[in-house]
């Protein structure tokens, strides 16, 4: 990495408060050090790389404005930070980041008194500030406070609900918006940074308040004076700037300025924190992946990246076993050639979700609705609602902003929307905030809905065969990271509803496994074989609901222990669904119950395998209380 500069300075910076002693052309060097960190960490440990790249300026510019021991800043989306998190006493620890026990891909506010809010999921930026800023008016203080907000953040509606009140309450605010042209309008030059910024400056400010105070004071006619003045001003702004939405929102517009122009934001900064009467909103343009031409040139492959050659930007994955999001959108593909009514819904996560082969095959009947997951379900639950069949890709841990909508909009009404729930389960680095284990506690207790969860990538075609053939709601959970191995070539099927398989038949202990957790359970049953001598009984309960009661029933009867095994809370999870089946039935009395699955706390970031290992649902865990379940017969 000779193309980048050593770090002369960022590993002699104690606090953040020395970056205002220095001058810009320092301010530029650090800069360069800055990227160099952040590729060559994240070329070892992944991560959100284009995004941290594009705001390296703005977070050297923002700390060397303001007072972070006093200031408070919010960063929307989290994964933006890299560079605060260098800059803010984790330089030392910075090659941790993402790793099991080192510091997270997000903000945390336990991780450091500089994370002010922390900010896994997108859009929830203006509204924490506006609550801090009421904070620090009832607390009678005097200090400023930050939302970043970028990388599409903008698009979800918890972004224009925080402006909306903002507006409305007229507390001083700061917002800034990082227009990476993931959101918002192209730039329009240098006329529209004039004009702003010769309408915000405090004199101007001044003079328009005296001006509209002396028209309000004319007898009978000074109101409407005032106002059609304000409206002439409104669109004289608007007419030649972005602002126009923004100051609608009743928030003073700055900008669009050059996100990367070190002096030129300060300048922009200083004028923003002088701003007295009211939120403001500084504009600044950026590129995402700033100073790293693969990430240039493109920003989508480099916005969250596993390990990669620093020197080339090619990927280091090894290509082996499809994963199961691979699976899932080659799947879709054939059901969609299949069925004309079948569309593909994602909220802006069309590489992420698989759905990038269904918007290349059909792109009519593709949707990305950018990170709007409440009205993603909508939107499917309208299409739904005229006969065709959407199929609503989205995270397990981001479905979850979409709850109310599942319930009020799809399963009330027993629409047919499928939803097919990527990263079920633990996903690794990025940590508490994406994991996705609560999804099954969130979906069960909804009347009219359907859940299937599919043990391998073959299973997973038959399940989506299956959710489409229903005329219900249905939502099919499954795993990130590579599938099995299995053939994915065998014609799909419809499953039986509310059907189980043994896999494995056995005696004395039976394991009931959840879908990503049945092959731990076979390896492990056949470890116990070889090293014991007998074996247990693996059952797949494929169906989450309805619940496959009378096979639940019949293992109740016959084996004198179950072992429940599922990648999810246990609280309200699956195994809770069953124990109630059975205890309503009588069938408790005699079997020996013991749980595998996720406690009542946050799971932190680390790689899967380690995770599994820590949370006790790893094939030697299944192993262990297997054994330790004969032992007690």
């Amino acid at each position: 990495m000779a193309d980048f500069i050593p770090s002369a300075f960022l590993d002699h910076l104690a606090n953040p408060g020395q970056l205002a002693e220095l001058n810009d052309s320092q301010l530029l060097q650090l800069a360069g050090e800055i990227r160099n960190r952040i590729i060559s960490t994240v070329s070892h440990n992944g991560g959100h790389l284009a995004p941290s790249l594009g705001v390296v300026e703005l977070t050297l510019a923002l700390l060397a404005e303001f007072d972070l021991d006093k200031d408070k800043l919010i960063w929307d989306v989290g994964h933006q930070a890299y560079a605060y998190k260098l800059l803010t006493g984790r330089a030392a620890v910075f090659n941790t980041l993402r790793t099991l026990g080192g510091i997270s891909g997000f903000p945390k506010m336990d991780e450091s008194p500089y994370d002010h809010f922390g900010v896994g999921h997108s859009s929830t930026s203006i509204s924490a500030a506006l609550g801090m800023a009421q904070a620090r008016d009832l607390s009678g203080q005097n200090h400023h406070v930050i939302a970043v907000i970028g990388d599409g953040s903008l698009t979800a509606g918890e972004a224009f609900e925080g402006l909306n009140l903002a507006g409305h309450m007229g507390r001083r605010l700061i917002v800034i918006l990082n227009d990476n042209e993931m959101s918002i309008s192209h730039n329009v030059g240098a006329l529209s940074l004039f004009l702003s910024r010769t309408l915000s400056h405090r004199w101007v400010r001044q003079t328009r308040k005296e001006a509209l105070k002396f028209l309000r004071a004319i007898p009978r006619i000074g109101h409407k004076l005032a106002l059609y003045a304000m409206r002439g001003e409104w669109s004289f702004k608007s007419f030649f700037t972005p602002g126009m939405l923004f100051e609608a929102f009743r928030f003073n517009y700055i900008g669009p300025v050059d996100g990367h122009d070190i002096s030129a934001l300060k300048k922009n900064l200083q004028m923003a924190a002088a701003v007295e009467d009211g939120p403001v909103l500084l504009h600044i343009r950026t590129q995402k992946g700033k100073g790293y031409p693969p990430a240039e040139n493109n920003p989508t492959q480099y916005h969250g990246i596993g390990l990669f050659c620093p020197e080339t930007g090619k990927s280091l994955k090894i290509e082996g076993i499809p994963s199961f999001t691979k699976v899932f959108g080659e799947a879709l593909v054939d059901l969609a050639q299949e069925n004309q009514k079948i569309v593909a819904i994602t909220a802006a996560m069309p590489e992420g979700t698989g759905t990038e082969h269904f918007r290349k095959k059909f792109p009519e009947r593709f949707i990305d609705t950018g990170i709007c997951e409440q009205h993603a379900v909508t939107y499917a639950a309208g299409l739904a609602s005229q006969g065709y069949r959407p199929a609503v890709a989205i995270y397990s841990t981001f479905l979850q902003r979409g709850y109310d909508q599942i319930v009020h909009d799809v399963c009330l009404q027993n629409l047919p929307v499928v939803f097919c729930i990527d990263r079920a389960g633990l996903v690794g680095e990025d940590g508490a905030t994406h994991h996705g284990v609560f999804d099954i506690a969130y979906l069960k207790h909804v009347p009219n809905m359907h859940i299937l969860a599919p043990r391998d990538e073959g299973m997973l075609r038959h399940c989506l065969k299956t959710a489409f053939s229903l005329n219900e709601p249905c939502a099919v959970r499954y795993p990130r990271g590579s599938g099995y191995g299995v053939d994915t070539k065998e014609i799909m099927r419809i499953l039986p509803k509310g059907m189980g398989e043994t896999m494995l038949p056995g005696r004395g202990v039976a394991i009931i496994a959840v879908g990503s957790r049945v092959h731990p359970a076979l390896k492990a049953a056949m470890r116990i074989k070889d090293d014991i001598g007998w074996q247990p009984e693996v059952f797949d309960p494929v169906w989450l609901k309805p619940l496959p009661q009378e096979q639940l029933a019949n293992l109740a009867r016959t084996f004198k222990a179950l072992l429940f095994v599922e990648e999810g809370v246990l609280s309200g999870g699956f195994s809770s669904s069953v124990l109630e089946f059975l205890s309503d039935n009588s069938l408790l009395d005699k079997v020996l119950i013991k749980r595998l699955g996720l406690g009542d706390n946050f799971v932190e970031h680390g790689s899967q395998h380690e995770l599994r290992k820590l949370q006790k649902i790893s094939a030697s865990d299944i192993y262990e209380e297997t054994v330790s379940l004969f032992n007690k017969l």
